[in-house]
């Protein structure tokens, strides 16, 4: 027969959508044409094919070969259709046997030599064919995190020559197991941090509900050593988390294995732009907010990000998800990311420093905190000053609580919300803020004059309610008390500085 049908996945967004390869020789002139909207490095396979076939020992058909990647409307990018190309033309000229083919499901980019090179979004192709029935073969590097679906059947090949060795000469591929298992948070530890009460408890609040925070204060106080602190405090990841996270970074090859069930840390420059932070390209790739999906986004010197890259931040900050439109395509990717910021009160950064070294003008600094937009702040939970410790206080200060026992109180109360409400706080809708946020009367009261004398949009009236019920988690409370309350307005700087 001079016709095979093959399986692959292409690459759109988190989604990995059903290639059907379809290989046909026919008389003709010799030729090799690839149809389905290829692009650059598709077409460029034709050569990678051929030569991975002639080194691996087959013969390359002196006949009128086409090859349709189906269906045609969907753009196709990179090298993982080699594989499934080669087998193609090698089922088709009867070199390999056709009939398990259609059980599997193939990926990966050819080397001349005939080896197999790994692809990007293993672990999203994975996902897919698993749910579809079929096993999935692909290149040796990608099979740990393609494994990590359970249930998967991964059968990971050093060459071509071992694919076909699989279907012709019963030297079956071995399936990849095992699952990773989560090892020690390698952050730095908060007992490091001298001082710095306020900051400190406001992060663990933070962790606890999954709140964003911003720290405003002079330089040298300690903003970014807390938050490279930060992910080391946060709830151990859930199974379903950390596939989620994995298949994330996978999209980019970031992925590492040894990383499996860890909290995301990024840190982008102040100079990136807002494809860097949001994502996008022709073929829409995750951004910064996508990759710190269940981890934590760290943007130091706020105001320095340019107004547009901050007020992109608007919308996922609310949906917990980004869409990437292009022309002709578009991609949705996870974006529920804590948001961690840390700005200087002024431009000279001195503003309140016992020094007294702050020389800036009351209209410079406002032209300065107003580089972060009313509605930016608005979507920011929690809000502190980090101020300069006087030096006797610094030299004087004893080691601070370690990571490990702030963790443990942020997981009970973590596990709190998630009993009663099946998610973190900051994730709650204003129904479910009405029906689990619900003040006593003492506490509704307070918010009442709060809201009157702050002036505070209904936005800032819901995070306020929500921060308070996740100090009320950490005290073990039932209910949302004055306390609480009066806790979560103080959070509210800017607020209050209005």
């Amino acid at each position: 027969m001079s016709l095979a049908v093959l399986f692959s996945r292409a690459a759109s967004g988190m989604e990995a959508p059903l290639v059907t390869v379809e290989v046909h020789l026919s008389n003709g002139l010799p030729s090799f044409t690839i149809v389905g909207l290829p692009e650059a490095e598709v077409k460029e396979s034709k050569d990678r094919v051929r030569s991975a076939l002639l080194n691996s020992h087959y013969e390359f058909p002196s006949r009128r070969i086409t090859v349709n990647l189906a269906p045609a409307d969907l753009p196709k990018e990179g090298g993982r259709f080699d594989l499934p190309i080669a087998l193609g033309i090698l089922a088709a000229s009867g070199q390999l046997p056709m009939g398990e083919l259609a059980a599997y499901e193939f990926a990966g980019e050819l080397a001349l030599t005939g080896e197999l090179r790994p692809v990007r979004g293993a672990l999203a192709i994975t996902l897919k064919a698993c749910r579809d029935g079929r096993a999935f073969i692909l290149p040796e590097e990608n099979a740990p995190e393609a494994a990590l679906v359970r249930g998967a059947e991964v059968f990971p090949a050093a060459s071509l020559l071992e694919v076909c060795a699989h279907f012709s000469q019963g030297e079956r591929l071995a399936r990849q197991s095992g699952q990773p298992e989560a090892g020690a948070v390698p952050y730095p530890d908060f007992g490091e941090v001298k001082g710095q009460a306020q900051a400190k408890r406001a992060l663990e609040i933070a962790a606890a509900g999954g709140h964003s925070v911003l720290m405003s204060g002079p330089p040298g106080t300690g903003k970014s050593m807390l938050a490279a602190r930060f992910p080391g405090i946060l709830p151990p990841m859930t199974e379903e988390e950390a596939l989620e996270a994995a298949a994330v970074q996978s999209l980019n090859g970031s992925f590492k294995f040894d990383a499996w069930g860890r909290r995301t840390f990024r840190a982008p420059h102040h100079s990136a732009s807002s494809v860097a932070l949001v994502g996008g390209g022709s073929h829409p790739r995750p951004g910064e907010i996508s990759l710190a999906h269940n981890g934590v986004l760290f943007l130091d010197e706020l105001p320095e990000f340019p107004r547009a890259v901050l007020e992109a931040l608007r919308e996922p900050l609310e949906s917990g998800r980004v869409t990437i439109s292009r022309a002709a395509r578009q991609a949705d990717f996870p974006a529920r990311f804590q948001l961690v910021a840390a700005m200087n009160p002024c431009p000279c950064g001195y503003l309140g420093h016992p020094a007294n070294k702050c020389r800036c003008t009351p209209d410079q600094v406002s032209r300065y905190r107003g580089r972060i937009s009313g509605p930016l702040l608005d979507r920011i939970d929690i809000q502190i000053e980090v101020p300069a410790l006087p030096q006797e206080d610094l030299l004087g200060a004893a080691a601070g609580e370690p990571s490990t026992a702030i963790r443990r109180r942020v997981a009970a109360a973590r596990e709190r919300a998630v009993a009663r409400q099946g998610k973190a706080n900051a994730d709650l809708s204003p129904k479910e803020i009405d029906l689990h946020c619900l003040p006593d009367a003492d506490a509704e009261d307070l918010l009442r004059q709060a809201m009157a004398r702050l002036n505070l949009s209904a936005r800032a009236y819901h995070r306020i309610l929500k921060v308070a019920r996740t100090i009320a988690d950490l005290a073990g409370a039932e209910r949302v008390g004055k306390g609480h309350v009066a806790e979560a307005v103080h959070y509210r700087r800017f607020d209050r500085e209005g």
